[in-house]
């Protein structure tokens, strides 16, 4: 019985529903005692038929109630299970559960957790006890054997961690658990994700005593990571990874976050087919970047989708380096006075105790700096230059300024982008021909592109550069008659910059001008900064204690107890002593991040084993126990036939004291006359009360528009909403003053009190029943009318090619109603005149038309100027969703946007509604107003 969703474990007492054709009749031959009442006038009935009748059998209808009961007691017994699961084979002395709980199990922990509980549950069936190990925890941490109870207790405790998982270590330790266990069931519970020496873990783990293996893997590798970012001088760059099994185009939203949690940029991460790689932007201002602290990517709840930020990846440390004393009476003179002026805001600055360089150099190396600015700094010794020309290969930026010194020293090509003519140039003055020149346009190779050129700057005095091939890839900004203002070229991994003027304002005024902070500031950009920065801002040293964690779903939480400070290094391994986070304190932080910057997602391989391997998948245990459910209903079912016997003995009708109205003693004569239940009132002229009076007469006393109720909430919580709104607007600019909407339930509610009921087409509503549909049928024949809405108007419209669920559901509940021909709402119908003008019926969604029934003259629409009938279509049809446009919240203000978003399509809806209701209640009134001339004359006014 594969085939069925259903299995018993005790099946045979199935058997037993053979029985229930005995039942069936011995139940028919023992009907139930007739119910007797003493009714005064039918003593002269009791007179004339001295025989006393009973039924001679039971009716049907408790007949088959007592069956029902009695088949749900044998299922019952037969221990039915509804998607009943597949123990999992347990064999030998032992089950082992080897659960990766790394990063990558975070997003789906709970089915990993509910898979585990059914091999536990395997387990304790096969009465084994069970070896439970995580591959993420430390090594020490016990893993049994353990019984089924405490096995659950300890997997209830466990918790995805936010470090990769270390198989090596642990299926060391669960082959060495199983040594003394022969033949045990091993089960791997993967993440999917392959890491550096799979092989040998395995082959731990499979070489000695185990009997089989059961291997689990998730059906997809859907995650996402951030394994670097740069801060370039135009955009903040990341890159992301996603799986090589991930083969179709994607695309995620990634955001930057603040150190308060806000989210201030975000960008579109778009994988193309097959590839694995990823690369993001933020385009935002330099100092919006500055306020990054961590890179999210949205929707993965693992810790490799966030990626923190510190220091190091905003501001730079910058050093100052200058042979000219400083003068505290004539700070403008200064060749290092504007420089920090311009650099302040964005760089943190550095300067030497001493002018001497062999001192100066090594003092301002120690600190690590991003950048060096050397003002007119002339020849180095050898010592500091070897270091300086190092510390620039290994990725330092190097920004000379020309003057005096530089122009004596001669050509150096390691610090020198270009080589410099002996010299210098002087520019206007009386022994001059020449005037000073202006800075022209930028060139577009270099990385001043896009800014403007300082028109306002001169030049009067400059070195010049030897012209060579590569002087023009090598200069960053020109003066107008071709000279270089700026030149730069790479150096190893880092760069090299001349300012071929002074840093201050004798040979040029550049310094002075606003575009020297944006130049300097973006050379600033292009640096690298050369070491982390601790708390204490003592570079490298010492060590950091944790301060805020990554957990393994991706956010930042206080540090756990098993972490420790981070030891300064290379870049320190991701583990549970040093989990992915920020270390340091409040005044600063390092990021220790989760992924390297080659982090690759390679799906994982399942051994290659002799061992009989069983494939199973995560999936949480949907089994369900139908016993108790089963019992519960024949329970119920035996109350409902003792209620049944009591009523048919007449105890309730005794007890409340009801008795019939004469309008009732005709029935009642034919029912004691054919033996069945007989009513004997005490008194037979009293009158029934009627407890639906008081309802109906406050159903009619005030005009109500009525919604049908379908089951569906939030539909039913629109259209009395809508309704409500509608009714507001009625108020608002007519005299009808309707009360509050009403919810009708059309299989039991009366509908002949309600002028208009408003139909939303639900297709997840159940199908009306034929009785319902023949009560709506009567209610549209004798004068009401049926607003049906599908609001499909975007996804197909009512017609012959409709093709939506809620257009199919339509047509099935009119395909048992007497539905007349319908056209939508022609231009000269009494709708498009009742109270508004109206060419069209738009609500929430515009373009659909508004059907109502055809008029006799459909077919010849030239010579049809108003309607021929008196009545009102029992029938509209729409798809542009009326109760959307009209409904309102309890403040009054709309609850959905209009489509097309225009805020006259809402009034225009407010209109239709208010014209179909004036149709309702008057008619074709309008019609008439075309022959009052004629009738006016006639009767002589």
């Amino acid at each position: 019985m594969g085939w069925l969703p259903i299995s018993f474990g005790f099946p045979a007492i199935l058997f037993g529903l053979l029985a229930l054709p005995v039942i069936w009749w011995l139940l028919r031959l023992t009907p139930p005692k007739p119910q007797t009442e003493t009714f005064p006038p039918l003593r002269i009935l009791a007179r004339v038929m001295r025989k006393e009748e009973t039924p001679h059998q039971s009716p049907w209808w408790l007949t088959l109630l007592r069956l029902l009961m009695a088949a749900l007691v044998i299922f019952a017994l037969a221990d039915p299970v509804f998607n009943a699961r597949e123990a999992t084979p347990a064999s030998g002395g032992a089950t082992a559960i080897v659960i990766d709980n790394g990063w990558a199990s975070a997003p789906d922990w709970e089915v990993r957790v509910a898979t585990a509980e059914r091999l536990i549950d395997d387990a304790n069936d096969a009465g084994q006890p069970v070896v439970l190990a995580f591959t993420a925890e430390q090594t020490n941490t016990e893993i049994g054997p353990f019984d089924a109870a405490t096995a659950r207790e300890r997997l209830a405790a466990a918790e995805p961690r936010p470090v990769p998982v270390d198989r090596l270590a642990m299926f060391t330790r669960v082959a060495q658990a199983l040594e003394a266990v022969p033949d045990a069931t091993v089960a791997m519970l993967s993440d999917g994700l392959a890491t550096d020496g799979d092989e040998a873990a395995f082959q731990a783990l499979l070489a000695g005593s185990t009997g089989q293996l059961v291997w689990i893997e998730p059906n997809e590798l859907a995650m996402i990571g951030v394994r670097e970012s740069d801060n370039l001088a135009d955009a903040f760059t990341f890159s992301a990874v996603r799986s090589t099994t991930d083969a179709l185009p994607r695309q995620a939203t990634a955001a930057a976050f603040d150190d308060r949690g806000r989210r201030i940029a975000e960008t579109t991460l778009s994988f193309g087919a097959g590839e694995t790689e990823a690369q993001g932007q933020f385009r935002v201002p330099f100092e919006l970047r500055n306020d990054f602290v961590s890179i999210v990517v949205d929707g993965q709840n693992q810790a490799a989708s966030v990626y923190l930020l510190d220091e190091n990846s905003r501001r730079r440390r910058v050093g100052l380096i200058s042979q000219a004393e400083a003068d505290a009476a004539q700070p403008l003179l200064s060749p290092l006075y504007y420089i920090r002026r311009a650099l302040e805001p964005f760089s943190d600055l550095v300067e030497p105790s001493s002018t001497d360089l062999n001192e100066a150099i090594p003092e301002i190396l120690e600190q690590r700096p991003a950048m060096i600015v050397m003002a007119d700094v002339g020849t180095l010794p050898d010592t500091a230059r070897e270091r300086l020309v190092e510390w620039m290969n290994e990725g330092g930026t190097l920004v000379r300024f020309a003057g005096s010194r530089l122009a004596a020293a001669g050509n150096d090509e390691e610090l020198l982008p270009v080589r410099l003519r002996t010299g210098e140039r002087a520019l206007g003055g009386a022994l001059s021909w020449t005037e000073p020149q202006p800075v022209t346009e930028f060139p577009p190779t270099g990385p001043f592109a896009d800014l403007a050129p300082p028109t306002e700057v001169t030049v009067s005095r400059q070195v010049l550069a030897e012209p060579t091939a590569d002087i023009v890839e090598r200069t960053w900004a020109n003066l107008a008659d071709g000279t270089p203002l700026i030149t730069g070229a790479p150096r190893g991994e880092g760069t090299l910059v001349l300012f071929h003027v002074t840093p201050e304002a004798t040979w040029s005024s550049l310094p002075i001008s606003g575009s020297f902070v944006e130049i300097l500031r973006r050379i600033v950009q292009l640096s690298r900064n050369q070491g982390r920065i601790d708390a204490s801002g003592e570079g490298a040293a010492g060590s950091l204690a944790p301060y805020r964690m990554i957990s393994a779903d991706g956010q930042l939480v206080p540090p756990g107890p098993e972490a420790r400070p981070l030891e300064p290094g290379q870049r320190p391994a991701v583990t549970i002593e040093n989990p992915p986070g920020f270390y340091g304190t409040e005044e600063g932080v390092v990021a220790h991040n989760l992924l390297t910057p080659d982090a690759t997602f390679s799906p994982i391989e399942r051994p290659e084993t002799g061992l009989p391997v069983t494939t199973a998948a995560y999936a949480f245990d949907e089994a369900v126990d139908l016993k108790g459910p089963l019992i519960a209903a024949a329970l119920a079912l035996m109350l409902l036939d003792t209620l049944a016997v009591f009523w048919m003995g007449g105890i309730f009708a005794r007890r409340s004291g009801l008795r019939p109205g004469p309008a009732q003693t005709a029935s009642l004569v034919v029912a004691a006359l054919a033996g069945g239940l007989v009513f004997l009132p005490a008194n037979a002229d009293a009158q029934d009360a009627q407890p639906d009076d008081e309802a109906a007469i406050a159903a009619i006393s005030q005009t109500r528009i009525a919604y049908v109720v379908t089951g569906n909430g939030s539909v039913d919580a629109v259209s009395r909403a809508g309704l409500q709104g509608l009714t507001r607007y009625l108020v608002e600019k007519t005299a009808l003053e309707p009360a509050d909407p009403a919810g009708v339930d059309i299989e039991t509610d009366e509908l002949a009190f309600y002028p208009l009921i408003y139909w939303p087409v639900d297709e997840t509503a159940a199908m009306p029943s034929e009785a319902a549909l023949a009560r709506v049928d009567a209610y549209m024949r004798e004068g009401g009318t049926v607003l049906f809405d599908t609001r499909d108007q975007y996804s197909n419209g009512f017609g012959a090619n409709a093709a939506s669920p809620s257009t199919r559901r339509l047509r099935d509940i009119l395909a048992n109603m007497n539905v007349p021909p319908l056209e939508p709402v022609p231009q000269d119908h009494v709708l498009t005149k009742t109270f508004f003008i109206m060419p069209d019926f738009p609500g929430r969604f515009a373009g659909g038309p508004l059907w109502v029934e055809a008029s006799f003259d459909a077919a010849n629409p030239d010579n049809r100027p108003v309607r021929t009938g008196d009545g009102v279509s029992p029938i509209m049809i729409t798809a542009n969703d009326f109760a959307g446009a009209w409904a309102i919240d309890s403040s009054g203000a709309p609850m959905f946007p209009t489509v097309p978003a225009d805020p006259m399509q809402r009034v225009y809806a407010y209109r239709a509604g208010v014209n179909i209701m004036m149709y309702m209640l008057t008619g074709n009134y309008k019609s008439d107003q075309v022959h009052v001339p004629i009738l006016l004359e006639r009767l002589g006014q």
